[in-house]
C-alpha cells in the first residue's frame, strides 16, 4: 500500500470515529450527488442555471517543495485539507465540482521527464467519482519558469528542439487527458503564460523554442485527446490598475480567434484583494476598465469562469468582525460585476475553509494573525463572505444550464 493509501485509510477511520463522514456515506449510499442540497452554494448557484466548486489538495510533494522560495519554506505549513474528514465532508455538502489544488501540475505529475505519477490525482478524481461531482482538470501546461519542474531546467531538446518540445508538450496532454477519460469535464490547457508586467508570453525554455506556436499546439492536442471537454484559458487579470497584463491576455485572446484554435472559456482567477494602498475594501478596483474588459473577452464569443477565488485580507483591520464585514463586501462588488455577464458558467473557490488557503503561507499578514480568504472559518461555520456568494447567487440573472457532468 503506498503511503498516500495508508494515509487516506488512516484519516477516513479516525472521521468515522468522531461521527465526520455519515453525510458523505449517506449521500454516496442513496445515489445523491454532491453540492445539491437546496441551500447549498452549489444548490443556489444552479437555481440561476451557474454550478458551484472549490479545490482540494492531498498535500506537498517534493516537486512542489523544491520551487517554494525559501521564505515560503521558513514559515509553518499549512495542513492538508484532504486529511480533514470535516474538509471532505464540507466538500460533498457545498460543492457540484472539485479541482485538484495542485495534484495534476507538472511538478506532481511528472516528477522526472521520463516519469508520471498520478496517484495524488487518482486519489481526488476517485473521491469526486464516489459523490457524483464533476472535475475540472488543473492544468495541462503552466508556462511560468518559476513552477516548471527542476529537471526542465537543464533538459536537452537535442538538435531539433522546436521538434522535441512539441513531442514533450503533446505527450504530456495525452497522457493526463486519456486517463481521466470523460471524467474529466474542463482542463486548463494552459495557465498564465501572459506576463503581467510587460504583457507578453513568458519567457520560457518551451516560448523560446517553440514561442506563439505552443498556444496551437497545447490546445490542438487538448482537443484531439478529450474531445469531450471544455478547454479553457486560465489566468489572473486584475480588476485594479494593471491594465498591461488584461491587454495581454485580450492579445492572445485574439491571436486564438485568428488562428481558430479550440478555446471555450477564459478562466478568471478571482485572486482579488481587500486593498493594499490604505484605500480600504477594494479601494484598488477600476470597475469601468474591469467591464471593458469583459466586454472584450464575452464579445469574441468566450465564455467566463471563475477558476479560483478567495480575497487576500493582508491589509485588513485586525478586529474579526469588521475584517469580515469589510471582505465579504469586496467579495460582494466582485461577484455582482462577474454573475451579470450569462457567460459566466460556474465559480470555483481556491479552497473552503481558510486554514487552508494557499495565502497562509505566501503571503502572510505582518500583524501574524490568519488571513480569512475563503466563504468558512478555521472551525467549519459559514462566514459574511459565504453569504454573500450566496446573496450573489441568488440575484445573477438566470441562464441556461451547462451540461455538466459528474466524474
Amino acid at each position: 500500500m503506498s503511503e498516500i493509501s495508508r494515509r487516506e485509510c488512516v484519516t477516513a477511520a479516525l472521521a468515522a470515529a468522531v461521527g465526520c463522514v455519515p453525510l458523505q456515506n449517506a449521500m454516496a449510499k442513496n445515489g445523491q450527488a454532491a453540492g445539491t442540497g437546496a441551500e447549498s452554494l452549489n444548490g443556489v448557484a444552479q437555481t440561476k442555471g451557474l454550478h458551484f466548486g472549490s479545490c482540494i489538495g492531498t498535500g506537498s510533494t517534493k516537486g512542489e517543495l523544491a520551487l517554494l522560495p525559501p521564505a515560503v519554506l521558513a514559515r509553518p505549513r499549512r495542513p492538508v485539507p484532504f486529511d480533514d474528514a470535516r474538509m471532505r465532508a464540507l466538500m460533498v455538502e457545498q460543492c457540484g465540482i472539485l479541482v485538484p489544488e495542485n495534484e495534476l501540475k507538472w511538478y506532481v505529475v511528472r516528477p522526472e521527464s521520463n516519469k508520471f505519477d498520478f496517484r495524488r490525482a487518482d486519489i481526488l478524481v476517485d473521491f469526486a467519482t464516489r459523490h457524483r461531482m464533476a472535475v475540472r482538470g488543473h492544468n495541462l501546461f503552466w508556462n511560468a519558469t518559476r513552477w516548471m519542474p527542476r529537471w526542465q531546467d537543464n533538459y536537452d531538446f537535442g538538435s531539433r528542439p522546436a521538434t522535441a518540445a512539441e513531442r514533450m508538450l503533446r505527450d504530456h496532454i495525452f497522457k493526463v487527458c486519456r486517463r481521466y477519460g470523460k471524467r474529466i469535464f474542463s482542463y486548463d490547457v494552459i495557465n498564465e503564460t501572459i506576463n503581467q508586467q510587460t504583457g507578453e508570453l513568458n519567457d520560457t525554455v518551451f516560448t523560446k523554442h517553440l514561442g506563439w506556436n505552443l498556444v496551437d499546439i497545447c490546445f490542438h492536442a487538448a482537443r484531439e485527446a478529450a474531445p469531450h471537454a471544455e478547454l479553457v484559458y486560465n489566468d489572473f487579470p486584475s480588476w485594479g490598475p494593471n491594465g498591461t497584463h488584461r491587454s495581454g491576455i485580450l492579445k492572445l485572446l485574439d491571436y486564438v480567434k485568428k488562428r481558430n484554435l479550440p478555446v471555450d472559456a477564459l478562466g478568471v482567477q478571482g485572486h482579488i484583494g481587500y486593498g493594499t494602498t490604505g484605500g480600504g475594501p477594494g479601494s484598488e478596483r477600476d470597475e469601468p476598465a474591469w467591464r471593458k474588459f469583459l466586454d472584450d473577452v464575452t464579445s469574441m464569443g468566450f465564455d467566463l469562469l471563475i477558476t479560483e477565488f478567495d480575497i487576500n485580507d493582508k491589509s485588513a483591520p485586525t478586529d474579526i468582525a469588521v475584517r469580515d464585514r469589510a471582505v465579504a463586501d469586496v467579495g460582494k462588488a466582485y461577484f455582482d460585476i462577474m454573475v451579470s455577464y450569462p457567460q459566466l458558467r460556474y465559480v470555483m473557490v481556491w479552497g473552503l475553509v481558510d486554514k487552508y488557503n494557499w495565502l497562509q503561507e505566501f503571503i502572510p499578514r505582518a500583524d501574524g494573525l490568519p488571513q480569512r480568504p475563503c466563504p468558512y472559518d478555521d472551525n467549519y461555520n459559514p462566514k459574511p463572505l459565504r453569504d454573500a456568494m450566496a446573496e450573489a447567487f441568488r440575484s445573477a440573472p438566470a441562464r441556461p444550464a451547462m451540461n455538466i457532468k459528474p466524474a
